[in-house]
């Protein structure tokens, strides 16, 4: 086969983040005192045709069933499977519901489905690669808890996917291989050691695949609060800068990718709903002025249970159900066929919020 036959060549592999190719060969530069266009020249003509063989390959696996199906045998060869019944069956159950989502603003992904599985790193990460092929880190289920971040988080991956970044990734990753080569670098492992620190990915990228797991979610049954809740959750683990994040990174910074998120929640709910920050908690307002300040629960801190709070109230303005009534079942406050907020130790009462938000959702 094509891809077996190149990777004796070129010894292709992967990365945690996009797509990396370990060398099994080296091009040695020539022993030369000084530096002359010839030798230049022919240096540049070969990464010219390194180029043209890496591009051929990525289109091999990124294109073709055959391609990506061996390709996708090797991730799980490399980063190891995670054969947990239970873990797998909420994974199967969030990718069938995101491909549902993208599925409604987005035909093509019944052109080329998901592939996925769940690795064995402990480290909080997901990442989708050529031939949209996802591989899911067993660490994010120990991060998070509930699967409407989970769903944030690859639909995020999805975003990549749909777009193609991967594979506009790696072709974007050859320039400056290609430039190495003239001065006797290895092309290969110039795209290698680009691709591992996720160069080939692009800040404007990294926004694209947001915004688009924002509309994704938004045409499911997950609470949209949960793409800011995610961040916050982030930002009180690891901090606003996060092990994956340094100075040079294309990713934005944590508080950037919630703050953006929480813009769109308000833009959402017709701008009647946003959250204000305080010292260790946040309020959620209505119509500017406040609903209620959430108590921390669980594992989860007071500022990111007010975005699931925002979350719910969006969709209710979104979705009309603010010109019914604010009513309690149980514990929870509803606003028409939509749950609000479950009270629980440290919050205000159902019937008092119930009674508050009747006052402020028509204001």
């Amino acid at each position: 086969m094509m891809i077996k036959n190149l990777r004796q060549k070129l010894a292709i592999g992967l990365t945690a983040a996009v797509l990396a190719m370990p060398l099994s060969m080296q091009v040695s530069p020539a022993p030369v005192a000084e530096a002359d266009w010839g030798n230049i020249l022919g240096a540049a003509i070969g990464g010219v045709a390194y180029s043209a063989q890496l591009n051929k390959e990525i289109k091999y696996i990124n294109d073709t069933e055959e391609g990506r199906n061996e390709y996708f045998a090797e991730m799980k060869k490399q980063y190891g499977v995670n054969e947990d019944w239970s873990l797998n069956n909420r994974l199967d159950g969030i990718m069938t519901n995101l491909t549902a989502a993208i599925g409604q603003v987005d035909g093509s992904i019944y052109d080329k489905p998901y592939q996925y599985f769940i690795n064995k790193d402990d480290s909080f990460n997901a990442f989708c690669t050529l031939g949209h092929n996802m591989s899911v880190n067993q660490g994010l289920f120990n991060y998070i808890d509930n699967d409407d971040e989970i769903a944030v988080v690859l639909g995020h991956e999805m975003g990549h996917g749909q777009k193609d970044h991967p594979a506009k990734g790696a072709k974007r990753s050859i320039g400056p291989a290609v430039l190495s080569a003239a001065t006797g670098g290895s092309v290969l492992g110039n795209i290698a050691a680009n691709l591992w620190n996720n160069r080939g990915i692009t800040r404007p990228m990294e926004w694209e695949a947001d915004n688009l797991a924002f509309d994704y979610i938004t045409h499911s049954n997950y609470n949209p609060g949960a793409t800011a809740a995610i961040w916050q959750r982030v930002i009180d683990k690891m901090g606003d800068v996060s092990g994956w994040q340094d100075a040079a990174s294309d990713h934005p910074s944590n508080s950037d990718r919630r703050d953006n998120y929480e813009k769109k929640l308000q833009e959402y709910s017709n701008f009647h709903v946003t959250v204000k920050q305080n010292d260790d908690t946040a309020s959620v307002l209505v119509n500017k002025k406040t609903f209620c300040t959430p108590a921390a629960y669980g594992s989860m801190s007071a500022k990111e249970r007010a975005y699931f709070v925002e979350g719910n109230l969006a969709a209710a303005f979104h979705n009309g159900h603010n010109n019914s009534a604010a009513t309690v079942s149980g514990n929870t406050v509803m606003l028409g066929a939509q749950p609000i907020m479950t009270c629980v130790d440290g919050d205000e009462s159902a019937s008092v919020l119930a009674e508050r938000l009747n006052s402020l959702k028509d204001k």
